[in-house]
């Protein structure tokens, strides 16, 4: 009687210390909802950072997978029309929101933008997902006030709400030429690695 009751607690423990290990291999996924800069806009197929993220997962042996779920031309109200739907059909761990550059430089109100952007991240965390926020800068082209007033949304809400801030992705290259296509806007196939390298010095603690 012992002897089955002491096999029957081995087989149970088997059985825990199977799943514990289980969900510390699990795939985790990576929402990007984005505009252009992360859609590759003008990209070739394959060469956008966000492609060379997931080669750098898989070269490090990482299991996630990256879902881009970014639309050019996108602003904070279309991502956060589209943001349920597709938190449902990919059930990520983690979201990464870079929307807001395209309200800027249409220079809607501050106000709109951070409320859209609140409700984006308060969408994610309602649904259980981590929250990562990317920092976006735009032209002056508006005044001095309106983009100092911009710039100050992004680490705001970061501090609000605990989130992890990314960099803004062409901090060191709006103002290269040679790393920006002819609008001047957005990165070209150059730079798409740099940009890369810099997300992923960020990313890393995420599976450290």
């Amino acid at each position: 009687m012992l002897s089955t009751i002491s096999s029957g607690y081995k087989l149970l423990l088997l059985l825990i210390l199977i799943t514990i290990a289980g969900e510390s291999q699990a795939s985790k996924t990576i929402l990007i909802l984005g505009d252009s800069l992360s859609a590759g806009h003008g990209i070739k197929q394959g060469e956008n950072w966000t492609d060379l993220l997931q080669q750098r997962f898989n070269d490090k042996k990482i299991d996630a997978q990256l879902i881009n779920a970014s639309i050019s031309g996108d602003t904070s109200a279309n991502g956060l029309n589209r943001l349920p739907g597709v938190l449902k059909q990919y059930q990520p761990d983690w979201l990464i929101i870079e929307l807001g550059g395209n309200d800027g430089l249409r220079g809607l109100s501050i106000r709109h933008i951070q409320n859209n952007l609140e409700s984006l991240i308060q969408t994610g965390l309602n649904f259980g997902t981590k929250v990562l926020l990317m920092t976006i800068r735009i032209p002056p082209n508006y005044g001095k006030k309106y983009t100092r007033a911009f710039s100050r949304i992004y680490p705001e809400l970061a501090q609000k709400h605990s989130l992890t801030l990314l960099p803004f992705i062409l901090n060191d290259l709006a103002l290269n030429p040679e790393m920006m296509q002819t609008d001047g806007i957005h990165p070209n196939g150059e730079a798409q690695a740099e940009i890369m390298e810099e997300l992923w010095e960020s990313l890393k603690p995420l599976f450290e």
